[in-house]
């Protein structure tokens, strides 16, 4: 892997990690768009080590918060109020992704890379985002966040897997149809990113330097490739925790479906490899 590689693609990463558009699918048609090679799976994990750092900077308090509460609550149960709760949603909600990922790691690495698959999911995800806005009612705060939403929002965060839906984008929609506010369900959506993005990173570290499939980094490379991930993508958390309390997500969904519908284009005229 080059060095303009490393810093195109962490770019790319922060800045679409925490936007409902898709980091692992923009990664994928950048790569194979400007470098002819997806850089692969492996690279990805662990650019997003970066981002998700950004993640753990952005919300120290409330991470604090909620793992201070987490403790305190069973340690008495007296003061088990909503941070404890918090606490247990976030690992609840964090278990569909971990099981599914993990189980399902081979095909996530190979087959589900496909760009037809990416660009399919870019365009017809963004319909549920249109749904989410219009049937969701964005009336319940985060004292009204309940066991029920983090299992549903955790199995939605799973869609993420297939490159095109992207993470955010399935778990916002989701807490968007049980009625959440919108910024609560962004702030939530990237709490319970935290656990599954820095397993898969951590998980993937080995084979980044010599994948199966696409290209090794070096040390260097993925040191710098995270660092630059972080900044980018602290200020993209502050720009869209700004941009939903005033703006529709549908808004996303009139950026990814020409997206997707141009890299089918670039597929059918053989521009692009699948």
């Amino acid at each position: 892997m080059s060095w303009t590689q490393t810093v195109v693609l962490s770019v790319v990463q922060g800045l679409t990690e925490f936007l409902p558009v898709s980091s692992s699918g923009h990664l994928r048609i950048v790569s194979s768009l400007l470098f002819g090679q997806d850089a692969g799976a492996s690279f990805t994990a662990v650019v997003q080590l970066g981002t998700e750092a950004a993640v753990l900077v952005y919300f120290a308090r409330d991470i604090w918060r909620i793992a201070t509460g987490w403790f305190r609550g069973l340690a008495d149960r007296s003061r088990r109020g909503l941070d404890y709760r918090m606490g247990w949603m976030v690992i609840i909600g964090t278990l569909p992704v971990g099981i599914i990922g993990y189980l399902g790691k081979d095909l996530i690495r190979d087959n589900l890379r496909n760009l037809w698959i990416t660009a399919a999911m870019l365009v017809l995800f963004s319909f549920v985002f249109i749904a989410a806005e219009r049937w969701g009612t964005k009336k319940r705060s985060f004292g009204d966040l309940s066991l029920r939403d983090a299992v549903i929002m955790g199995f939605a965060q799973c869609l993420a897997l297939i490159p095109g839906v992207s993470r955010s984008g399935g778990t916002i929609s989701a807490g968007l149809f049980l009625g959440l506010d919108r910024e609560v369900a962004a702030r939530f959506s990237f709490l319970l990113a935290i656990p599954a993005v820095l397993a898969s990173g951590l998980f993937s570290l080995p084979d980044a330097f010599a994948p199966e499939a696409g290209q090794a980094a070096s040390a260097a490379q993925l040191a710098v490739g995270t660092g630059i991930a972080f900044v980018v993508g602290y200020a993209s958390i502050a720009w869209l925790l700004k941009f939903v309390s005033t703006h529709s997500f549908s808004w996303f969904a009139a950026y990814r479906i020409p997206v997707g519908i141009a890299v089918m284009g670039l597929l059918a005229a053989g521009v692009l490899q699948a």
